[in-house]
């Protein structure tokens, strides 16, 4: 045996423990690439289910769908504030109704075009160019004439699975209410009357419309407001313009003027109540007079009629003595044998004393 045949020899010796080695580790290492995809399996498999958690705020309300069916009945599929679990999409889906936020809902098809620009300066831009029903919305009114309106909706949701499940968009159904309510009450009144004369009138209007309409169709939601704006069209906005100041300057004419009626009418109701209180004074002092001379009649009357010369006389005397007591000079007439008064004669001057002439006057 030759050293090449010798060589070989102790290769085919060598290389079965060579391959059993190889195999040991390839197998080893099969193993652990298998524990490691067992373990990323196993942490996919929780990752799967612990994706299902989700928390329900205070302020809202979710509905579980499995295979695209609410799980539960009634009340009962309705879940409150906390922490749930469903199965992990596609097989559960979680829909998520906020009862307690206030959402809004914009109607702007009775309204003009506004540009960009003009939308974010916020200014009213008045166009000389007619109306251009491609672009500009608007409605109108009973005297056929036209006016832009718009009216935003405020609402929020009372019943959660009426507002979900039967509608396919609830908030297009509220949308289309808005518009409806805009176009029909626009169609009750006259320009004039929603612009200037009747606004809140056509205000409320808009609301009850809508209001008829959400409970007709039993949207499950209740309005917490629906302010309604109302303009004229921008290319007569100089003309309303004028037509308002001279609305304003005839109203404060009316006003002056019932201001004038009112301090004339107040002040001749003072006078004549000061005449009828007076008067009603006056008649009260009379009557007082009256009662009180009527009593002392009432109380003289009996002397009178027991000795009526003596009574005259008495009271001669008490009337004629405060009279007399002043007077400086007194004469006292006798009485004549047949009875017959005295006459008496006085001469009195027509002329006033003269002064007398005196040394030391």
């Amino acid at each position: 045996m030759n050293d090449h045949e010798h060589h070989d020899h102790e290769q085919r010796q060598e290389a079965p423990e060579t391959r059993d080695a190889g195999s040991q580790a390839l197998a080893e290492a099969l193993g652990s690439s298998f524990r490691i995809v067992q373990i990323v399996m196993v942490l996919m498999v929780i990752a799967f289910f612990g994706s299902g958690f989700f928390q329900v705020g205070p302020q809202e309300k979710a509905i579980k769908l499995r295979f695209g069916k609410p799980v539960g009945e009634g009340e009962k599929m309705l879940l409150g504030a906390g922490l749930h679990w469903a199965f992990p999409y596609p097989i559960d889906e979680v829909v998520r109704i906020p009862i307690t936020q206030i959402q809004t809902v914009t109607s702007d098809s009775g309204w003009y075009y506004v540009t960009p620009e003009e939308e974010l300066s916020g200014e009213n831009l008045s166009y000389a160019a007619p109306i251009n029903p491609a672009i500009d919305g608007y409605v109108i009114t009973a005297d056929t004439n036209i006016v832009h309106v718009s009216a935003t909706l405020s609402y929020h949701i009372t019943d959660p699975i009426k507002y979900i499940f039967n509608f396919e968009n609830a908030s297009n159904a509220v949308q289309n209410a808005v518009d409806n309510a805009l176009l029909y009450s626009a169609a009750q009144f006259k320009a004039d009357d929603i612009l200037i004369n009747n606004v809140l009138g056509f205000q409320e209007a808009v609301q009850r419309r809508v209001n008829d309409l959400i409970d007709k169709q039993d949207l499950g939601i209740a309005i917490d407001q629906c302010p309604v704006k109302m303009v004229p069209p921008r290319q007569l906005a100089d003309i309303f313009g004028q037509v308002t100041i001279t609305r304003e300057q005839r109203n404060q004419a009316l006003n002056e003027a019932h201001s004038y009626e009112n301090q004339v009418t107040n002040s001749a109701s003072a006078t004549a109540a000061n005449v009828v209180n007076e008067a009603q004074a006056a008649k009260t002092r009379y009557l007082a007079s009256l009662d009180a001379d009527a009593a002392k009649f009432n109380k003289i009357l009996p002397y009178y009629k027991t000795n009526a010369s003596l009574y005259v006389q008495q009271t001669f005397v008490q009337t004629i003595g405060p009279a007399l007591t002043n007077v400086q000079d007194k004469w006292f007439l006798p009485v004549h044998a047949d009875g017959k008064p005295t006459e008496v004669r006085l001469q009195l001057n027509r002329l006033p004393p003269q002064p007398k002439q005196g040394t030391g006057q």
